[in-house]
């Protein structure tokens, strides 16, 4: 299933063979416990409901549009410091609490930040005292968009609500806490499920579908148990890419995360390189002192053999003045990790 990885198989990679193949079963495990209620709710809703006539799509305060793009310009404390500020003067706004579980998030996947098996990404780690934080604001959102909710139903207090679960259960998985992934992925299916039945071309919420359709496909030889056990229909990549594509376009809250876990994704389950090469470029000239970017990109590079570009990538992201020290650690790291891209070709 996971051939041709660079030069060789993943066998030649790895010591066993069965360490992949279990590694990502548990990762599919927690995955499917998110997405694919999410996927199959938006399919029930569609066919469910007569046409609803398409809200605007989401509306971000000022202070929200400004962090969003701090955060992903690569510092997501100062992203937190705007968004605690939007918090204090809207305290009844999900937005504030929702996207700084958001920047809480790249500081975590950035220190939690391994290579294994040639591939930049974060496994799975145990619970660390800051996390209880992380949990705080996802919940407060969740609530926030819920109280909203009782008094008019919106797609868009839906989609903030099916946002705070997903990071939540975004947390659980990268704690290894499947039960605990599955009850909140359960809960934003629902939140989803609600705003596409208001609102069928609401954008960040077709994200989620993409990404059932494109995994699902992807890994079929693990999707044909799951799906004994589980009832979980196919999926079709294509279509899929062509749903995170539309997020890459129309997205307000995942336009760049759908570019971002696209790329990831072609390069860690299709080794797609230059696909995922050229996907992930735009981030990095829009975004260029993003240290998580400029290691996947110089990662990709890597597995192309483009090492003087690898070169240039990694160097990049070691050159960024970081003041979150856990990742410029991790930073340091991973770019040492990569010996051959140093290297003249």
């Amino acid at each position: 299933m996971f051939h041709n990885v660079c030069d060789g198989g993943l066998d030649v990679r790895m010591a066993e063979e069965g360490e992949m193949t279990c590694a990502h079963r548990g990762r599919l495990l927690r995955l499917v416990a998110f997405i694919a209620g999410l996927a199959v709710g938006a399919a029930v809703a569609c066919g469910a409901a007569a046409p609803v006539a398409a809200e605007e799509n989401l509306t971000l305060a000022p202070e929200a549009a400004r962090a969003l793009e701090v955060m992903y310009s690569g510092d997501p404390d100062a992203a937190i410091e705007i968004l605690r500020g939007l918090e204090r003067e809207q305290p009844e706004n999900p937005q504030g609490f929702m996207l700084e579980a958001e920047a809480r998030w790249w500081k975590v996947y950035c220190a939690a930040l391994e290579v294994k098996w040639g591939m930049v990404d974060a496994p799975k780690r145990g619970k660390k005292s800051d996390d209880e934080a992380y949990f705080s604001l996802t919940d407060k959102a969740v609530r926030l968009a819920q109280s909203k909710l009782e008094i008019s139903d919106s797609a868009e207090m839906h989609v903030y609500a099916g946002m705070g679960w997903a990071l939540r259960a975004r947390m659980h998985g990268l704690r290894g806490e499947n039960r605990a992934v599955a009850h909140a992925g359960v809960a934003a299916r629902y939140e989803f499920l609600k705003a596409l039945q208001l609102d069928p071309q609401m954008a960040d919420a077709t994200a989620g579908l993409g990404l059932y359709n494109y995994y699902i496909d992807t890994l079929s030889g693990i999707v044909k148990v799951l799906r004994f056990f589980m009832g979980i229909p196919g999926g079709d990549k294509k279509e899929g890419i062509r749903q995170l594509e539309i997020a890459m376009k129309d997205g307000v809250l995942m336009k760049v995360e759908a570019r971002f876990y696209l790329a990831k994704n072609l390069r860690t389950y299709d080794q797609e390189y230059q696909r995922a090469a050229t996907l992930l470029q735009p981030l990095v000239e829009t975004y260029p002192k993003n240290p998580i970017f400029l290691l996947l990109l110089g990662n990709f590079n890597a597995e192309l053999n483009r090492n003087e570009k690898a070169s240039e990538y990694f160097q990049a992201a070691v050159n960024l003045p970081l003041t979150d020290e856990a990742c410029a650690a991790r930073v340091h790291v991973i770019a040492n990790a990569f010996p051959s891209a140093h290297a003249p070709n």
